[in-house]
């Protein structure tokens, strides 16, 4: 497919289509009345291919493959040279984020149009995993930027909100990040404790969110407040503050298991005065809009869960064969061979999961349930995968002087944020026993220049 090269040095990662966010429904009995016109963008294609398409085309295309290859080459070039001191000091160093910006990695399932890399969902996956075979870190940036803020802002925001807040965090101007998650609301985000109260034309925010990945360095915030904790989920909205707001705060949380080379906060909301034009679509859509990004989020960790997955598999290979007890390699043992097997056939899985998930977002259909089922493999899967390592090392998996035990921190969070493992579970069955059906889009997905181009 013709597309701009995608390079390491000089020059943003181009794509040669896009295929953006699905909007996400609970059915007509959640959110604002489904008769109303809402403020999306309208459907700009035609009709997209059939689910139940004949032909399945695994293989990746050159540009896929150029993708790949090159945040492989700046991931070994620019983090894994120094990751194990990052993360022994608990060190986040914005420069490497913003050099993320300068190669495309930070808009690359956003248009062209508005300052992205045009990557299709295939291409962004193998972006994701790359990442994280370095370290988890730099895949939780794509996660929390692309994945839960700019594809929100792209699907609901409004055109002046995009050329606002998306063209600069799409070129890795702006960081931006997704403050949802509060000190006694995780998973129930329909009971939000943080209010917006009416203000004039504005709104007065207070609360506090917890947890919250690039919240000391981020520049934009999009955060979910409630107008009326008595209407749940349908007095949940949307609002984009910018760092700098009278009332608005961040801090650092320590003493993290995992991701040490990445900063997690939490964000203060003091009588923060927002403008009406900083809400993301009408009162009562928040929760929609924060269920369509969770999906796009899970989706990025579900990609990156595989890239951790796949450094635990390579690191136990090489020790394999590096290590000899009783006159042979410890790759001639039958159990190392076992747990060897499992984890690349468990890796393997995770792929095609999240590959899957990628091809209907590239067709623009309906993922929620094949995203979390990707989500829910790939994570718990990379848990194993980092267990299994250490035992393969002994006592050296123990130590730092190896990567694994890192890995091992790292995977534990992903089967927690976005989900836990035991909400999936439940996802999984209900779709099994017909309790769960997806209602319709309450917003159309931005369609894919060049999809029908794309192999069904």
């Amino acid at each position: 497919m013709p597309g701009r090269p995608c390079r390491t040095a000089g020059g943003p990662c181009r794509g040669s289509t896009h295929a953006g966010s699905n909007g996400r429904g609970r059915g007509s009995d959640s959110g604002p009345d489904p008769s109303r016109e809402y403020r999306c963008r309208p459907r700009l294609g035609p009709a997209v291919a059939r689910y139940d398409a004949a032909v399945v085309d695994f293989s990746l295309t050159d540009e896929n493959r150029l993708v790949r290859d090159s945040v492989r080459a700046f991931a070994e070039a620019e983090i894994l040279p120094h990751i194990r001191e990052w993360d022994e000091k608990g060190e986040v160093h914005r420069e490497i984020f913003d050099r993320m910006g300068e190669l495309g990695f930070l808009g690359a399932p956003i248009p062209e149009e508005y300052g992205g890399a045009g990557m299709d969902y295939v291409s962004f996956a193998l972006l994701c995993e790359e990442l994280e075979r370095a370290d988890t870190a730099f895949r939780v940036v794509q996660s929390v930027h692309v994945g839960l803020n700019s594809l929100a802002l792209l699907q609901w925001g409004t055109e002046e909100q995009r050329q606002r807040w998306l063209v600069p965090q799409a070129k890795g101007e702006k960081l931006a990040t997704f403050g949802l998650t509060e000190p006694g609301v995780g998973t129930d985000a329909a009971n939000l404790v943080t209010t917006a109260r009416r203000d004039g034309d504005g709104y007065r925010l207070n609360g506090q969110k917890i947890w919250i990945s690039l919240a000391d360095i981020a520049d934009h915030f999009l955060v979910f407040a409630t107008v009326d904790r008595a209407k749940k989920h349908r007095g949940v909205t949307a609002f984009l503050l910018e760092r700098g707001m009278a009332g608005l705060s961040t801090g650092t949380l320590h003493g993290k298991l995992g991701i040490r080379a990445g900063n997690t906060g939490s964000i203060t909301l003091d009588d923060v005065a927002v403008p009406a034009a900083h809400r993301i679509g009408e009162e009562g859509e928040g929760f929609l809009i924060a269920m369509s990004a969770i999906d796009q989020g899970r989706f990025t960790v579900a990609a990156g869960a595989v890239g951790l997955a796949q450094a635990c598999l390579e690191a136990s290979v090489r020790y394999a064969h590096e290590r000899r007890t009783f006159g042979q390699e410890i790759g001639q043992h039958q159990l190392v061979k076992q747990m060897i097997a499992k984890m690349a056939a468990g890796t393997e899985m995770g792929r095609l999961l999240v590959w899957k998930a990628a091809w209907l977002k590239n067709q623009g259909l309906r993922n929620t349930r094949e995203t979390s089922l990707a989500k829910w493999h790939a994570t718990e899967h990379a848990v194993q995968a980092a267990l299994d390592a250490i035992q393969i090392h002994g006592g050296n998996g123990y130590s730092n002087e190896f990567p694994v035990e890192r890995y091992l921190r790292n995977s534990k969070a992903a089967v927690i944020y976005e989900g836990t493992s035991q909400l999936h579970t439940l996802i999984q069955a209900d779709y099994a026993l017909g309790y769960r059906e997806d209602g319709p889009l309450r917003c159309e997905p931005w369609p894919a220049p060049g999809w029908e181009r794309l192999p069904v």
